[in-house]
């Protein structure tokens, strides 16, 4: 860990280690949503009966708001304050948002499949989600290893909920 991450004011210390943790913790809970709704896209895909895809339109309109949340609150604010305290990390920071803009574009995609989506028709919404795992695993793996240590180390009055946008519902984890 550089030095420049280390140096953390004592009155924020506490509160500031566990950024890092925080972020994980969102990202971890994308990735089990995200999970959740291609069990739930190959369930609807191989169902022989004529559901109503509303609940599983409602939960992927969800993840997307969520998840674009997320990605718009480290664009708007955690980005930029980790820049503005560790400037070597500009170019990783650059390279993160333009992988946001990656996946928004896929999240458009899926918008617009779940339109018209029934089981006969499930099969190209399975692909967009099967490429936003790909994309997201990858890209949270990336910001995991690169940025954690400097959320830890990052003097700001801002909440995590600023930083990293949604923050994990304990209800969310009673639904299922």
């Amino acid at each position: 860990m550089p030095d420049s991450y280390a140096k953390s004011t004592p009155a924020h210390e506490d509160r500031a280690r566990s950024l890092g943790a925080q972020l994980a913790e969102v990202h971890q809970w994308l990735r089990a949503e995200l999970a959740r709704l291609r069990e739930e896209i190959a369930a609807y895909a191989d169902s022989d009966t004529a559901q109503s895809p509303t609940p599983l339109r409602v939960h992927c309109t969800a993840f997307c708001q969520a998840l674009t949340r997320h990605h718009t609150s480290e664009d708007t604010t955690g980005f930029p304050a980790l820049g503005e305290q560790f400037p070597e990390l500009i170019p990783v920071l650059a390279e993160l948002q333009r992988d946001h803009l990656l996946v928004a574009d896929i999240l458009r995609r899926l918008r617009e499949l779940l339109t018209t989506l029934t089981p006969d028709n499930a099969g190209p919404v399975r692909l967009e989600l099967d490429g936003l795992t790909a994309i997201l695993e990858s890209h949270f793996q990336w910001e995991e290893r690169r940025l954690l240590d400097a959320f830890d180390a990052l003097r700001t009055p801002r909440t995590s909920e600023d930083l990293f946008g949604p923050t994990i519902r304990r209800e969310d984890e009673h639904r299922r």
